[in-house]
């Protein structure tokens, strides 16, 4: 590395060296055109929260990096020249770690963030800041369809004389007081007609889902509008203060160009 104003400038490899942070759907294809090229080095990060991932091409690592140290010092010593960022829109600790060490070293750093899901005509969407904040929202509600990942879970743990619908890809612990739990373990795409079942033969009366976006889960909020039903949204988190890709063909085309998106 060079100095160069006060600021950490990395110089490139001959071979550009890139960390994919994956976990989504749009980031097994980026696995995919990256590896294809053999004038690339790719290694692939991932959360390790699901115990059957897609398969990946590639050098594939699980489980973090140990906080924003550890990224650092995984950069430097891997001598990372890119970090293409395609991880989950409600990621935002990987995220944020991951802007800040490119920051700081002096790497390019281009991050993909799929698209939200708009509120439509006749959907009833209740917005929260956050799962906490959803949780606070049920007072009104008895059957309640939890679409949210095992990791929000902990927020609802307080309420009590519920019954509740949970559907994760992998098992979870729940276990609210005078409670009753269904599990479904399933991943998407989920289509409209098996949907606007699931909601009807578990008589829901509100549905919680985060803004995810993407089409493999949608037909849930989809089902919810078709039966007049409530929605309590969990809005976003905030990203890094930089340019972003919705898609992963105008990613893949600025990588190619050697854009930086967020110097």
């Amino acid at each position: 590395m060079i100095v160069k104003a006060g600021l950490w400038v990395k110089v490139m490899t001959e071979v550009p060296r890139i960390l994919l942070l994956g976990g989504t759907e749009e980031a097994v294809r980026l696995n995919h055109l990256l590896s294809e090229r053999a004038e690339l080095s790719v290694v692939t990060s991932l959360a390790g929260r699901t115990s059957a991932p897609t398969a990946l091409n590639g050098e594939v690592i699980t489980g973090g990096f140990g906080g924003q140290e550890g990224l650092e010092t995984f950069l430097t010593e891997k001598s990372v020249d890119y970090i293409i960022d395609a991880t989950h829109p409600f990621a935002s600790q990987i995220t944020n770690s991951a802007f800040m060490a490119c920051q700081k070293l002096g790497i390019n750093y281009l991050r993909l963030d799929r698209p939200p899901w708009p509120e439509k005509q006749d959907d009833i969407w209740i917005k929260a800041r956050n799962v906490e904040e959803a949780a606070d929202k049920h007072e009104t509600y008895s059957r309640i369809f939890l679409s949210i990942g095992r990791q929000e879970l902990t927020a609802f743990q307080q309420l009590s004389n519920k019954q509740f619908l949970v559907r994760s890809i992998e098992a979870v612990a729940f276990n609210p007081p005078a409670s009753t739990v269904r599990f479904i373990q399933a991943r998407g795409p989920f289509s409209l007609a098996a949907e606007l079942e699931l909601f009807k033969e578990y008589q829901i009366e509100v549905l919680v889902s985060k803004n995810s976006g993407g089409d493999a889960t949608y037909a849930k909020i989809a089902a919810a509008r078709e039966l007049g039903l409530p929605v309590i949204m969990i809005e976003r988190p905030e990203g890094p203060n930089c340019t972003t890709f919705q898609d992963v063909d105008g990613l893949f085309q600025a990588f190619l160009l050697g854009r930086n998106t967020c110097t």
